[in-house]
């Protein structure tokens, strides 16, 4: 043998030459008695390297020295496979040598002859975009619908994956469109999913299935939409793909959910157009908003509450476990309640349930109260229907007795919490409860009465606060033994009258004819906040679970 440190392989003299091209040098190798099947390594004799090189003069004088003995052996010699399952027309094929494999099929090469890894010369053709050996070898009977991956993909399916548009024009005469993978996908399907749009307009135009669906029930429009191929989109839409059509065997996902999953603005909004809004809110479905929280896609949230999908959506606790978006979006953010989502959420009016309330109440921070009321007001202690007041949202009744029956709860975290619900604006009376004055410790319990007419509290109320004074439980301010001021009556009937939210969040107080010095008097700002020295709270969660088991009804409002 004849090994140089050109080639990296163990090559014959014969092997070198056809590798070369060199039709003379093989020639004479051959005259003078070199065989021809000496392989390498890698199982390659001289055929298979003149077939790889593409040299057909070389593959002609070869089969020439082998034919002298029999055409039964010419014939094997010709099938002869390396230690990879790859015969000379593979070689050739894959590698696009046309002339080459025309010459070795006149030769008797098996057309459909496997290679080890399941490949043939068909499918190494299509796989490296080989056209015209494509054609060839389709018009001499290569077997087209054969399966040649261990996923169970066909020539179509791997035409159309690497987007060879020309050979797919060939194939969709003479293959099955409707063959399916292991994962029963289809070759439109894959195109959706690789966004190979001529692709997938071939076949379309072919009369392949535009709503075949997969094993776990995806549809192409779902996959496309999940991978954001607007073009394919809107060329299966146009082409009577169904946007409300149930995508997954656990919950009726859509198009939509998987654009607004991966935040895919473009395919949002044409899904919006075509969508039924019956998934926003109906019992049974799952609203987009969902998906879009849970993916912490806030420009798709944006585009869906613009579009009118509602911030409450539908329930889906037996669905998902997922009672609203709101407290998906609470829940995810816990260590951050001032998330996107969150504002997002609570701007386009959201619902507050108890469970929310939890985060905003049982905490030593009041990140997240503070950015509820940034954009919600109290109602008016003679209107508490009116929807909006100030231009502001307000919030609902049912919102305020949850907050109140939550807070109540709280008793503990009040001194974060009082202070900011009582500067932005909420009735203290309504805190003006049995448990409040058993539970609140002293500097609570003062903060609150200064907001009062300590004097005219119902004879309940003082047994109370007369109980723990004697208990020592309590260290009341020396000025609650005296009747209130007769500045403090009349600021408490100007709170009043203006109402607690207009007093407390607008300059309504500068416009009043009263002097300067006593503007900080009328928003209670000489009341000195109780400290808030409180030990690291639990997990929201485990208060969520203690709120639920010991939670007991008290009348509010």
């Amino acid at each position: 043998m004849d090994f140089t440190e050109c080639y990296g392989d163990t090559v014959s003299s014969v092997a070198a030459a056809a590798r070369s091209g060199c039709r003379r040098q093989l020639r004479s190798l051959i005259r003078r008695g070199c065989s021809v099947d000496c392989r390498d390594n890698r199982g390659w004799n001289a055929l298979h390297e003149a077939a790889a090189a593409g040299s057909k003069e070389c593959v002609l004088d070869i089969l020439s020295a082998v034919g002298a003995g029999s055409s039964r052996g010419s014939r094997a010699y010709v099938n002869s496979l390396t230690h990879e399952g790859e015969s000379a027309c593979y070689l050739a094929a894959q590698r696009g040598h046309l002339a080459v494999v025309r010459f070795l099929l006149k030769a008797q090469a098996n057309i459909n002859q496997l290679t080890n890894d399941l490949s043939c010369p068909l499918f190494a053709a299509v796989d490296n975009g080989h056209k015209d050996v494509v054609k060839l070898l389709v018009s001499k009977g290569s077997e087209v619908n054969r399966t040649h991956t261990a996923s169970c993909w066909t020539c179509l399916h791997q035409a159309v994956y690497k987007g060879h548009s020309g050979i797919v024009s060939i194939l969709v005469d003479v293959c099955n469109l409707e063959a399916l993978d292991d994962h029963k996908i289809s070759p439109l399907f894959v195109a959706a999913q690789y966004g190979q749009t001529e692709c997938l307009e071939i076949l379309v135009n072919a009369g392949a299935s535009v709503n075949i669906q997969a094993a776990d029930l995806a549809t192409p429009l779902l996959i496309a939409s999940q991978e954001g191929h607007q073009a394919c989109v809107a060329l299966l839409l146009d082409h009577g793909a169904d946007p409300n059509m149930a995508c997954s065997q656990e919950w009726p996902q859509l198009p939509i959910h998987a654009a607004a999953q991966f935040g895919h603005i473009s395919v949002l909004r044409r899904l919006i157009d075509v969508t039924d809004r019956a998934c926003d809110c109906s019992e049974g479905m799952v609203s987009p908003l969902y998906v879009a929280v849970h993916s912490d896609q806030t420009k798709s949230m944006e585009l869906l509450l613009k579009e009118g999908y509602s911030p409450d959506a539908q329930d889906c606790t037996g669905t998902l476990g997922l009672r609203s978006p709101l407290s998906l979006a609470l829940c995810r953010t816990a260590n951050k309640p001032c998330s996107e989502p969150v504002k997002l959420l609570l701007a386009a009016g959201a619902t507050l349930s108890e469970e929310d309330w939890i985060y905003a109440l049982a905490t030593d921070t009041t990140d997240l109260l503070e950015l509820i009321l940034r954009d919600r007001w109290f109602p008016l202690t003679r209107d508490r229907s009116a929807p909006h007041h100030h231009g502001k949202m307000v919030f609902k009744l049912q919102e305020l007795r949850e907050m109140l029956c939550v807070a109540l709860s709280q008793v503990h975290f009040a001194s974060c919490w009082l202070s900011v619900l009582l500067r932005t604006g909420l009735e203290p009376a309504l805190l003006l409860h049995p448990h409040m004055l058993e539970q609140a410790d002293s500097e609570v319990l003062n903060y609150l009465l200064d907001f009062v007419n300590w004097s005219t509290l119902p004879p309940p109320l003082k047994l109370i606060l007369g109980r723990r004074r004697a208990e020592k439980t309590w260290e009341p301010c020396a000025h609650f033994d005296s009747i209130p001021s007769l500045s403090h009556i009349c600021r408490l009937q100007l709170r009043d009258e203006l109402g607690p939210d207009r007093l407390m969040r607008t300059n309504i107080v500068q416009q009043l004819p009263v002097p300067s010095p006593l503007h900080d008097f009328l928003k209670f700002r000489d009341i000195s906040e109780p400290s808030c020295t409180l030990s690291p709270p639990l997990p929201i969660v485990n208060h969520i679970t203690e709120y639920q088991s010991t939670h007991q009804h008290r009348y509010v409002l």
